[in-house]
């Protein structure tokens, strides 16, 4: 018989799909509309030091397969999320991912400090945000930041360290490897691609912060490529993501040595895409004979 279970490290996961941050909120509202206990887990949205009211003007524009956004962190801050968030999440019969984000080093690393004995698994260290005019994806562009903030960031947490890249660069195995050189246990990405929209009748630029993040099935192709540049790269576990809308595409991304998937502009498509796509995956097992995710996954 099948089984959807997979290893994430030390961890293991029910199934592989996991909730993208910044799309799934903190889980309650998507709660209320299916039981998020069947989904393998769940990534916050991303949490700051201090509470963030996020950017101003548009922040959500749709493309052709795809959607912008320069929501920019919007969040309660960590306190916030341990008194009004937390709680709930704890319940939940699923892996809880915190995404923490910063301007600074030091406010990442007081952040981490202060989830640190919290039940959650894994902190998942968000060096790739686009929608910052600091910090953010500044850290995440050359191997050299990166190795400085993981290893600053290892110090401070016993958690398992996941760290998310930013497509926007030159070389994303490099970057992988001094983050997993650092300390880092785990690797997620992509993050969003950098784009730009214009009203051409108002001739002005869409985002009052200019530029935003991209996501959608348009990233996917990029995202495959990255993923499995890095899986190439580095030894340990990697979550894919990038305009996954369907099971098959999440079996493509373990093919290229994924471990785990997270979805997160599919669930603006679908309110329910996490259920879905992992009764596709397990669809998929049955009927191809794959009794293991293990069986496929790297196998490109």
């Amino acid at each position: 018989m099948s089984s959807s279970k997979v290893d994430f490290g030390k961890l293991g996961f029910k199934n592989p799909v996991v909730m993208a941050s910044g799309t799934f909120g903190f889980g309650k509202e998507y709660g209320e509309i299916y039981d998020i206990s069947k989904l393998g887990g769940i990534s916050t949205k991303g949490i700051t030091l201090e509470k963030r009211a996020g950017n101003k003007g548009i922040r959500v524009w749709e493309t052709p397969s795809g959607m912008m956004n320069s929501v920019g962190l919007e969040n309660p801050g960590v306190e916030g999320f341990l008194e009004e968030e937390a709680a709930f999440l704890s319940e939940l019969d699923t892996r809880v991912i915190v995404n923490v984000s910063g301007s600074r080093m030091e406010d990442y690393s007081e952040a981490v400090k202060r989830i640190e004995n919290t039940s959650f698994d894994i902190v998942e260290l968000n060096i790739s945000c686009p929608n910052l005019k600091s910090g953010g994806m500044a850290f995440g562009t050359n191997a050299d930041s990166a190795y400085e903030i993981v290893k600053e960031i290892r110090k401070n947490t016993q958690k398992m360290l996941m760290v998310k890249l930013s497509p926007n660069v030159g070389d994303i195995a490099e970057i992988a490897s001094a983050c997993v050189s650092a300390g880092a246990d785990a690797i997620s990405l992509i993050n969003t691609i950098q784009a730009m929209a214009v009203d051409i009748y108002r001739r002005k630029i869409i985002f009052d912060n200019t530029y935003a993040g991209l996501s959608g099935p348009a990233v996917r192709p990029i995202a495959l490529r990255m993923v499995h540049q890095v899986a190439k790269a580095v030894n340990v576990p990697i979550m894919g993501m990038g305009g996954i809308t369907s099971g098959e595409d999440a079996i493509s991304f373990i093919m290229a040595g994924a471990s785990c998937v997270q979805i997160g502009t599919a669930n603006f498509m679908d309110l329910r895409a996490g259920t879905r796509i992992v009764e596709e995956i397990e669809a998929f097992m049955d009927r191809e004979n794959v009794k293991s995710l293990s069986e496929i996954r790297g196998i490109l």
